[in-house]
């Protein structure tokens, strides 16, 4: 593995700011509703770019196992987080702040930083613990939202309609048979992962070009930075302690959770909001504040977790 250096961040830290600023512009000077967006990202792009990383990543009992163990720690974890703050916020804040807690800024902030500092087949099964925190986004963090609004048999409905579901179907079957899609497919298919990123950062940009300082909430950001700032890094760590207390784990699945635990807050957590209606300005000031500090956070959480972990 390569050593962390801090530099690494820049990159990716800039270019996703970039982004968000070509989001705040197109809302402010262009009028643009990120709305549609929303739901483009939602029905169109992400399954398409789902697809797309199940079939290249050829996936295995062993990798599936990952994304399982990942789409169930991020399902647990926004579960008791709703319960928690159900009392404490308004049912649309405490719904977001729930699905909020299940996700982190994975792909666009984690993906180069794996890239960089794992090998090949480090990133690999980085990739599949992050199809599981996506599968978590569009199932279960997704009804979580809607129940902030909607009642139960509506927020199921919701989730029925969401093409990612059978995206992650249809992939285990071509998989699961051997069967080949067209290499002009996959072709085309290749511009989805930079569009789903373009998009989902650009909203976040297109929502702060709406916010009002009256909509800065400190409480709700306060606990949304707790949860992903204090709870993940400590429940990876966790993770990994007792995985290497139970059989040997490699350096490269150690330093994958490990990633999982300090990336900023998700975009999607903005598009979600928005495709819902639940509070999405307060979302977008969120993933912001803890985007600018992950430059900073993501260095010394990582140097710390690493060496407690004997990595």
């Amino acid at each position: 593995m390569t050593a962390l250096d801090p530099a690494t961040l820049m990159g990716p830290l800039w270019t996703l700011l970039a982004y968000i600023l070509l989001g705040w512009l197109a809302a402010r000077r262009l009028s643009i509703d990120p709305r549609p967006i929303a739901t483009l990202l939602i029905y169109l792009v992400a399954p398409l770019t789902f697809f797309r990383g199940l079939v290249l990543g050829g996936p295995t009992p062993g990798y599936l196992l990952l994304s399982l163990a990942t789409f169930t720690t991020a399902s647990l974890l926004a579960v008791v987080v709703h319960r928690l703050t159900r009392r404490t916020f308004a049912p649309q804040e405490s719904a977001l702040l729930a699905f909020s807690a299940g996700t982190g800024n994975t792909g666009y902030f984690g993906l180069p930083v794996a890239m960089v500092l794992l090998p090949p087949e480090g990133v690999t099964l980085y990739l599949f613990c992050v199809l599981g925190i996506t599968l978590y986004e569009f199932t279960v963090g997704f009804y979580l939202s809607a129940r902030g609004q909607f009642s139960v048999a509506e927020s199921l409905a919701k989730i029925l309609r969401l093409p990612l579901i059978y995206a992650f179907l249809a992939a285990l079957v071509v998989s699961g048979l051997g069967l080949t899609v067209p290499a002009a497919a996959m072709e085309g298919l290749a511009v989805f992962p930079a569009t789903y990123t373009l998009l989902g950062m650009m909203i976040i940009g297109m929502t702060l070009g709406r916010v009002s300082l009256s909509e800065v909430d400190g409480r709700f950001i306060g606990a949304c930075v707790a949860v992903r700032c204090v709870v993940w890094p400590l429940l990876t760590l966790a993770a990994v302690l007792a995985l290497q207390a139970l059989a040997p784990l490699s350096p490269e699945l150690a330093m994958a959770i490990l990633l999982l635990g300090v990336v900023p807050m998700a975009a999607n957590v903005v598009v979600v909001a928005m495709e819902l209606g639940i509070a999405p300005a307060k979302g977008a000031l969120t993933v912001l504040v803890t985007t600018l500090a992950a430059p900073l956070l993501i260095p010394l959480y990582l140097g710390l977790m690493m060496r407690l972990a004997g990595l």
